[in-house]
């Protein structure tokens, strides 16, 4: 969004209604009638659906069908109200989510394990999102650590492309993130990884699909070093878990990096992204049972009862699991197939475009999601362009570039030869920009030193504190 003087805040407006509607900051009197508050969330939902129904905002709605939306919603209101915690009465629950982990374990060949090790089933649970997968994930590794190697101050090996939601767990749980550069086609360097494994290292990140550049790391090198050094070895597929199989099964080339691989010990997969359900569902699948049951909780001397949860979430909406599970039985593989189909056609429409603009290349092997950086020209500059044209990217630094991840709203006719046309504009902007400092990057400047980067990160959490403030 555009600022007073014409400058772009990469953060936005964050309180565009104010003078549209009343500012409550105490409970009203009176109630409001529910028409006048279905009018105000009207309006505010159509606003904000404007900014992607278009096809032209990277990744953040993944399947964009209102009718698809409607129908989950449906569900959604049946068990909005019940929680999952208290399964005696929502014994449907257990159906939801055990069917789920079931369908999304043999989507990553969890069958596989077995063959390995006998004593090992898949297994796994639901969470809230990605970072809870991610974070239920470090804490068993931290646990596993404790128990099985008496690890007191445990260490997770990385490459730098590994989530942020890694780091963040890290930080909650009193572990460290040994983050390692990645090599020239953004892919962990294995034998970099393996020179950072100390006595108190617990496991090994890696991604499939990493959120910049969307490749796949080397998972099948990672099993065997965290074979050979007895470690964790975990799989962030929050961004392509639900997408790769599918692509895999279409016929191109895709890293192995499930369960087909022995070091492979979890897998965090996203349903409220190429899943296609509503937000605030995802997977976490481990190799064993005993992996998995190190993420329980119990506590059996409460003076209110016995008390025992699955993951960092205690009371949790029925709502959810039932839209993830009637959302995944609806669009059956044939539905998957379809949607990666149209998703890579796409995505080859794109990449056959950038070709075409010399200026311009990808960055690494990618599928579904195309980042774009230039040894030429600024790419931010190439991006403040394409924002003036309504495409909403996702910028990326080290190097500078941005992405477009490619869900179903881009496989609208159009809007890949649209985007095309737009980018080589871009670059002919970007050559004689009419000023100095790239509107959409200028944040990433400040990275390059201590001091800059704090003040970033300073930066950052006002920001989060904006969240909720109400003017």
């Amino acid at each position: 969004m555009a600022d007073e003087q014409g400058s772009i805040n990469i953060f936005g407006d964050l309180h565009p209604y104010n003078k549209l509607f009343d500012v409550i900051t105490k409970l009203p009197e009176k109630g409001m009638a529910e028409e006048e508050v279905l009018r105000e969330i009207t309006y505010m939902s159509q606003e904000e659906n404007k900014k992607w129904q278009g096809g032209q905002c990277s990744g953040t709605m993944y399947h964009g069908g209102m009718e698809h939306y409607a129908f989950l919603n449906k569900v959604f209101s049946l068990y909005s109200f019940v929680n999952l915690l208290q399964r005696d009465l929502c014994p449907s629950g257990t159906k939801f989510e055990s069917e789920v982990l079931a369908m999304v374990g043999k989507m990553l060949h969890g069958e596989e394990v077995g063959k390995v090790n006998p004593a090992d089933q898949e297994a796994g649970a639901i969470t809230s999102g990605g970072s809870e997968s991610i974070y239920n994930a470090m804490f068993v590794y931290r646990e596993w650590g404790r128990a099985v190697k008496g690890i007191e101050a445990p260490e997770v090996v990385a490459p730098m492309t590994i989530h942020p939601a890694h780091v963040k767990a890290a930080h909650y749980l009193g572990m460290k993130v040994v983050r390692v550069p990645v090599n020239s086609d953004f892919e962990a360097d294995v034998e970099a990884m393996r020179a950072r494994i100390t006595p108190n290292t617990v496991a090994l990140l890696s991604s499939a699909g990493t959120y910049p550049h969307g490749v796949v790391d080397p998972v099948s090198k990672l099993s065997d070093l965290a074979l050979e050094y007895k470690l964790g070895l975990h799989v962030d597929g929050c961004l392509g878990g639900f997408v790769l199989p599918w692509i895999e099964k279409l016929g191109y080339p895709v890293p192995v990096f499930d369960f087909r691989l022995p070091g492979v010990t979890s897998i965090s997969c996203d349903t409220h992204k190429y899943g296609y359900s509503l937000k605030g569902t995802s997977t976490i699948n481990f190799r064993s049972k005993d992996l998995r049951r190190y993420m329980f909780f119990a506590q059996e001397d409460w003076p209110g009862g016995l008390y025992t949860a699955p993951t960092v979430q205690g009371s949790r909406s029925a709502g959810l699991s039932a839209a993830m599970w009637a959302a995944m039985v609806t669009m059956g593989e044939a539905g998957y197939l379809q949607a990666a189909r149209a998703i890579m056609e796409t995505s080859e429409k794109i990449r056959a475009g950038i070709a075409g603009i010399p200026e311009l290349r990808i960055m690494g092997k990618s599928t579904f999601l195309v980042s774009i950086t230039s040894d030429v020209v600024n790419p931010y500059f190439v991006n403040d362009y394409i924002y003036s044209k309504g495409w909403r990217m996702n910028g990326c630094q080290d190097p500078l570039g941005f992405h477009f991840c490619i869900t179903l709203p881009q496989t609208m006719p159009g809007i890949a030869e649209s985007f095309v046309r737009d980018l080589a504009d871009g670059v002919t902007f970007a050559k004689d920009p009419p000023y100095d400092t790239p509107k959409t990057g200028y944040l990433y400047g400040f990275g390059g030193s201590t001091e800059g980067r704090e003040m970033l990160r300073q930066g950052m959490k006002g920001y989060v504190e904006a969240w909720y403030e109400y003017e």
